[in-house]
Formats: C-alpha cells, sequence, structure tokens
C-alpha cells in the first residue's frame, strides 16, 4: 500500500503519488477480522483543496484492496467515520468532504459490505435531489416553509431578527413590501447520532434555510434518517431558529 501511497510530508519528494489523508480500522465485512480503511487523494499545492479523493479498503484477511471513487471526489476536509448504520454485521462506512462553497454545503457518502462487496447506500446528491422546499416570506413577520418531501409546513417568526431587519422588508403595519421568497440550502451537515443508544446510528442531516440572499440565515432544516433495510428514511424533521435577545 505505501509503495504507491505516501504521507502528506513525503510528497514534496513525489507529488504526482496520492496522499493517505486519513485511514481508520474497522471490521468492514464483519467477519471479525481488522479491516484497514483509506481515503487518499492528491493535495492542490499551498493549499487545503483534495483532488481525486478515493475510498481504499483492505481487506484484514486477503489484504485484497477494494478502490472506491466518487461522483463528488474534489474539496476540503474529507473525513471518515466507521460505525453500524444497517444493522448488519461489521461497520458501515461514511465520507464527507467540504465543497468549500458560500453555502458551507457538503457531498456526503455511505458505504456498506452487502452480499459480497462493498455498496454505496447514501449520496449527497440524491439526498439534495429528493428533500426539496419552497420558502415564502409573508405578512405579520413570518416565513413559511414547505417541504414537498414529507409534505410538511413550517412557519418562522421573524421578530427576533430586530426592527432594523423587518423595516427593510415590510411597511409599519407589517405588511410586504414586496414579495420575497427563500430557499433551503443542499446537505451541509451529516452526522452520526445513537439516538436510541441501541448500537445503531442514525443520521442528522442539516440544511441551511436561506432569506434574500445567502448570508441572511433564517434557521435549520433539521431531518432524522434512520436505515429502513432499503435506504435511509426520514424518521422526524423539524427546523431550528435562531433565538433573539430579551427585549
Amino acid at each position: 500500500m505505501r509503495a504507491g501511497i505516501q504521507s502528506a510530508d513525503s510528497r514534496q519528494i513525489h507529488p504526482n503519488r496520492p496522499t493517505i489523508v486519513t485511514v481508520k480500522r474497522g471490521d468492514i465485512d464483519g467477519d471479525g477480522i481488522q479491516d484497514n480503511v483509506f481515503l487518499t487523494a492528491n493535495k492542490t499545492p499551498d493549499s487545503p483543496f483534495w483532488k481525486d479523493i478515493t475510498l481504499v479498503v483492505q481487506n484484514g484477511k486477503t489484504h485484497h484492496y477494494d478502490h472506491i471513487h466518487f461522483k463528488n471526489n474534489s474539496g476540503y476536509n474529507p473525513t471518515l467515520f466507521l460505525g453500524n448504520f444497517t444493522s448488519k454485521k461489521g461497520d458501515d462506512i461514511l465520507i464527507v468532504i467540504d465543497t468549500g462553497g458560500s453555502g458551507g454545503t457538503i457531498y456526503a457518502y455511505i458505504y456498506s459490505y452487502m452480499n459480497g462487496q462493498l455498496r454505496q447506500i447514501f449520496d449527497s446528491d440524491a439526498f439534495n435531489d429528493s428533500y426539496k422546499y419552497y420558502v415564502t416570506f409573508e405578512n405579520q413577520y413570518r416565513v413559511k416553509v414547505i417541504s414537498h418531501y414529507l409534505k410538511e409546513k413550517y412557519i418562522l417568526d421573524l421578530t427576533y431578527k430586530g426592527k432594523e431587519y423587518l423595516s427593510e422588508i415590510y411597511n409599519p403595519q407589517g405588511i410586504l413590501n414586496a414579495p420575497i421568497n427563500g430557499w433551503v440550502n443542499p446537505l451541509s451537515g451529516l452526522y452520526p447520532i445513537d439516538f436510541n443508544r441501541d448500537n445503531l446510528y442514525e443520521l442528522q442531516a442539516y440544511q441551511r434555510i436561506a432569506g434574500r440572499y445567502n448570508a441572511d440565515s433564517l434557521g435549520t432544516v433539521l431531518t432524522v434518517l434512520k436505515w429502513n433495510g432499503q435506504d435511509f428514511a426520514p424518521e422526524r424533521q423539524t427546523v431550528a431558529i435562531f433565538g433573539g435577545g430579551l427585549e
């Protein structure tokens, strides 16, 4: 493995070889033997940006290597997490990569060893395509967020934003000066949490709600996803808003 993959310090000597960005050990295939799990990549000189990020799994028993290439394989701070999401024997593999975009979004993938091979069971692009929203400002300092996938509605109270913010949008009677639509950003966080303390991890997905522009944060959509034997289905969804100062 080390013949073709090197540490970050040695890249100055062999700049065209991939670097091991991070490594974990866990039983991926459920045979009771620890396997080695790597993320490898090529680093951009004088930058924290990584290219050609690849998942490499070395079987602890056979020493065979599996190389998994991602659709979105460039970004910042690629990380690995090993844990059981699917209730099968062995660990599943969560990969998260920061895109570096202004919305703070991520790429995320989960792989599980099923039927003798590594299978992708979560893809952030597929999640973003499924979880669509409608965000619109309403009279009397409110914002309505509709979750199309779950067919749920959330009402956000904007009064915590303060008088200066509200005066730019509403007249003194609380009526909108003009129609305004916001949006919900793609996935910006995906965190493994064992909510039930049963040694099975759920996923907590974060999506930021934007108002007039991306920096105009209104809150966050929080979706808990749980493996149902076929895919990660929503167990519950809430919206968190920021607190305001006491008058």
